[in-house]
């Protein structure tokens, strides 16, 4: 969900007629439609540049997310509240591209805890710099990498896909694997990884 956080205490414009304060919209997410987490209390969404946003629910998100492309997504936001110049915005998004975990220049990792999966195939969502690169090993459940699934044999892999296919030296069947707890590692340089699955 994207909800509106309002700050009924700041007032950028002391002409404004209407209420005090000022908006943003926030991102919330759940698994089960119920129970929301905000882990993310940086805004979604700014004001921006335009100064005619920043008053007392200045923008506002439209209800649904349409998928307007195997890679696209496609939101709507209203601008400019109570002036005549208000409007509707569209925003974009890469697929499934919500929050990403993003490494800088000077690189950095993460390993998942540990879960079973199907499938034969890793599939990854993410994008790098040109100088950039990803790379991912698939270890056990105690965190020791498994034999032909190491970091040093998966070749770096860069660019920027949506359904990227993990493969390291002997290929990238993982079918072995499924049904058996599994952790993976990530080691990133400038890159983001949005989303990943076994299809």
């Amino acid at each position: 969900m994207f909800p509106s956080r309002f700050v009924h205490e700041r007032t950028p414009d002391p002409d404004w007629t209407y209420d005090t304060g000022v908006s943003d919209i926030v991102f919330m997410s759940s698994r089960d439609g119920f129970k929301f987490n905000r882990s993310f209390m940086e805004a979604f969404i700014r004001p921006g540049s335009d100064f005619n946003n920043w008053h007392d629910r200045g923008i506002y998100f439209e209800v649904g997310i349409l998928h307007t492309s195997d890679k696209e997504m496609t939101m709507y936001g209203m601008e400019n509240a109570h002036l005549p110049t208000q409007r509707i915005r569209r925003y974009t998004l890469r697929t499934d591209g919500f929050v990403s975990v993003n490494a800088s220049f000077k690189g950095g990792e993460f390993t998942t805890r540990p879960f079973t999966f199907n499938g034969s195939e890793l599939e990854l969502n993410y994008s790098t710099s040109a100088v950039g690169s990803i790379k991912v090993e698939i270890q056990d459940a105690e965190g020791h990498a498994l034999p032909g699934f190491g970091l040093g044999d998966f070749p770096e892999k860069f660019g920027d896909e949506i359904d990227g296919k993990a493969s390291w030296d002997e290929g990238g069947d993982v079918s072995a694997l499924a049904g058996k707890a599994v952790r993976l590692r990530f080691v990133l340089k400038d890159a983001d990884i949005y989303a990943f699955k076994f299809g």
